[in-house]
């Protein structure tokens, strides 16, 4: 099986375990290249202390390598980077590569979800596996070499033997688990979180508004076309990049999306409750841009599901 280890920050590791509830994390990078191109999505990807702890400490899944600029880092994963502050994030990243003041680098950022921090005792000693100086990470296991890493990883899941993790085992997770009782490793795409779907659909989306084309990043926000909070999952197909402006008549409905043509239509009540909207209704009958990922096309379910509470606010 293909796996993982990385050379875990201890700062990074300990801000983290510590905490009662993580979704994701980002195993960032100071370069934009990734540790390598092969990873798969569900792949397990582990932490491991810097020496003299030389010891597997945890893990979670992969699910995507972006280059993201850090600004977008900290706003996606906040303290999920293993840092207390944007300040303090850019710190990190300057330890090991100059940074102007007024820059935003390009970070290398592996999206893990579903992470699992182990309590002490159940530590792994990662000599049996990891032979060498090793200075970002190892991927190329044997495979028997592999699996026994895995085993032990997969039997503590499945014991609850975890300091940190998810509210509710997520897809992985529970193949992990499952891995444990039937021996039988397999890979699931792990789950999205808020963090992940933010930084995917920034970046499928070219960094530009699907409506109005706009690329000015501190304004462009991941919207959700079936909210959360009423079903809606974050889920590619259940978003769109939006400037704020935009996002914010999405939601209240003073906007959407025709399901079918993929058209914006714009409401008559902007105009009747505010008197203005003149460029607004510029964007009237458009078509949005289209993702990069073809994963990321909104959904018709999802469109229609808007554009059905649309029709009721126009005819209320």
């Amino acid at each position: 099986m293909k796996l993982w280890v990385g050379i875990t920050d201890d700062n990074w590791f300990k801000l983290l375990a510590a905490k009662d509830f993580v979704e994701e994390v980002n195993f960032w990078r100071p370069t934009h290249r990734p540790y390598r191109k092969d990873f798969e999505p569900g792949m397990p990807f582990l932490f491991k202390l810097h020496a003299p702890d030389n010891y597997i400490v945890g893990g979670g899944f992969f699910l995507k390598f972006l280059s993201l600029p850090l600004s977008l880092a900290w706003d996606s994963f906040g303290e999920g980077n293993g840092a207390r502050s944007l300040e303090e994030f850019r710190t990190l990243i300057g330890s090991y590569r100059p940074i102007a003041m007024t820059e935003d680098p390009l970070i290398g950022c592996t999206i893990l979800s579903e992470p699992f921090f182990f309590d002490k005792p159940e530590w792994i000693p990662s000599a049996p596996y990891l032979k060498g100086p090793i200075v970002a990470g190892k991927g190329n296991f044997e495979s028997s070499v592999a699996l026994a890493l895995w085993q032990g990883v997969a039997s503590r899941l499945a014991a609850g033997a975890v300091r940190s993790s998810v509210r509710a085992p997520g897809p992985a997770t529970i193949a992990a688990q499952e891995s444990a009782r039937y021996g039988t490793p397999t890979l699931v795409a792990p789950r999205l979180g808020q963090g992940s779907f933010r930084a995917i659909i920034t970046d499928t989306y070219r960094y530009r508004c699907a409506i109005s084309s706009e690329r000015t990043l501190p304004v462009l926000q991941a919207a959700h076309i079936r909210p959360y909070a009423e079903g809606g999952q974050h889920e590619l197909s259940n978003g769109l990049l939006l400037r704020s402006d935009l996002h914010t008549l999405f939601d209240k409905h003073y906007l959407t999306i025709e399901p079918t043509q993929k058209t914006i239509i714009v409401s008559r009540r902007i105009r009747e409750q505010f008197t203005n909207g003149r460029d607004y209704y510029a964007l009237n009958n458009h078509p949005i841009a289209q993702p990069a990922d073809a994963l990321a096309l909104p959904s018709t379910e999802n469109l229609a599901y808007h554009f059905d509470r649309f029709r009721e606010l126009e005819n209320g």
